[in-house]
């Protein structure tokens, strides 16, 4: 091909020349830095989208002609980062913690419930501790299994026992809790167990499995506080319990006849004790009431005595003044009385003719005649028979 050949322009393209030339010219070749070959159709423009971006950045932080930031931007900026820095120093504590603020590590002071501040970390920052909620430790017995290395102790009569025990306690010093030991937790776990094992190894076998316990966990809850006081642990011990405690496997069987005959012993005392009682509080009523009635009889005779005396003192005072009239009175009232509770009938016989029939009744004793009367036909019978005699 010539080179002056205009008829077919080549890969460059026809020359700059006439206007017939200009109607079917190639498309130019696209200008930038990307490859030489022909874009797609919906291909994306990287460059054109970094320039756009970079563009809408140099308005927002009003960029001079340099290119460099705005220094009003850089301070809103910066405001509003130690404002959000400041910000985080605000916290709430709940009404059962109490806050312990740490000033670079070391105590400042406690805070109470409620909202407080603190200056923003890493100067200061606050350790929330419960301080009214119950918090329970295990030894010996886990809810996965039983742990021998903590349940199986020596007594005082060296028997072996297989001994769980709970713990409850709750924090009293926030800032002896944090700083005193390094594990609290762990601390509680360890001093119980020491405790226990001492308090344990002083006593025997039989009052720890049978009614021995409760002086068993005074014991060791009052040894646990010593300990903890004395290490300024900032932490009460409210409870120490016994959840079981058993001998060695080989002779439970025979510790559970000692303990039922144990029962039974106690059982059999008690029934004891109730019918001492019973018995006592008889004796004691029937002593009181002889007692009672010999006083009553006591002052029953003296006050008879006392009337007769001061009755014979009235009559022998009338005696002096009439002493025939005294007499006679005093002679009808003894008769009268005499009389009155004798049978006897005195009749007047003086002129009679004839003879004097008295009722048959009339020498009965009075019981006797107070006594219901017989039937109408035993009656009878002596009325007929008296008739009969008359003439």
């Amino acid at each position: 091909m010539p080179w002056n050949d205009n008829a077919n322009p080549g890969p460059w393209g026809s020359p700059s020349g006439g206007d017939g030339d200009r109607k079917e010219s190639p498309p130019k070749r696209p200008q930038g830095g990307g490859p030489r070959g022909p874009r797609g159709p919906g291909g994306p423009d990287l460059n054109a989208s970094f320039e756009r971006l970079q563009r809408r950045l140099n308005e927002l932080l009003g960029s001079g002609g340099g290119g460099g930031l705005n220094p009003r931007a850089l301070a809103v900026i910066g405001a509003g980062v130690v404002g959000l820095w400041a910000l985080s120093g605000f916290y709430i504590v709940q009404p059962n913690e109490r806050g312990v603020v740490l000033t670079f590590g070391s105590y400042s002071r406690i805070a109470g419930s409620g909202p407080n501040y603190h200056l923003p970390f890493p100067i200061e920052k606050v350790e929330k501790v419960s301080v009214t909620s119950l918090r329970r430790t295990d030894v010996g017995g886990q809810k996965d299994g039983d742990s021998p290395a903590e349940s199986l102790m020596l007594t005082g009569d060296e028997q072996i026992i297989d001994l769980d025990f709970s713990i409850t306690w709750r924090v009293s010093d926030p800032r002896a809790y944090l700083f005193a030991t390094r594990s609290p937790d762990e601390a509680v776990k360890a001093v119980a167990e020491s405790a226990m094992r001492e308090v344990v190894g002083k006593t025997p076998l039989q009052p720890i499995i049978s009614t021995g316990r409760g002086q068993v966990q005074l014991q060791t809850a009052e040894l646990m506080q010593r300990t903890l006081d004395s290490w300024g642990a900032g932490i009460t011990i409210v409870e120490v319990q016994i959840r079981s405690a058993n001998p060695p496997p080989e002779v439970v069987s025979a510790f559970r006849e000692v303990n039922n005959a144990q029962q039974d012993a106690d059982s059999a005392i008690n029934e004891a004790n109730t019918y001492r009682n019973r018995v006592i509080n008889e004796a004691k009523g029937d002593a009181s009431k002889i007692l009672q009635g010999a006083q009553g009889y006591r002052e029953q005779a003296v006050r008879d005595a006392e009337g007769e005396a001061a009755r014979f003192n009235q009559i022998y005072a009338e005696y002096r003044r009439a002493p025939g009239v005294t007499r006679d009175r005093l002679y009808i009232e003894t008769m009268e009385r005499i009389l009155a509770r004798s049978n006897k009938v005195v009749i007047d016989a003086k002129g009679a003719s004839a003879p004097i029939i008295l009722p048959p009744d009339v020498f009965r004793s009075k019981a006797a005649v107070a006594a219901p009367a017989p039937a109408p036909q035993a009656e009878a019978a002596p009325a007929q028979a008296a008739g009969k005699a008359a003439p």
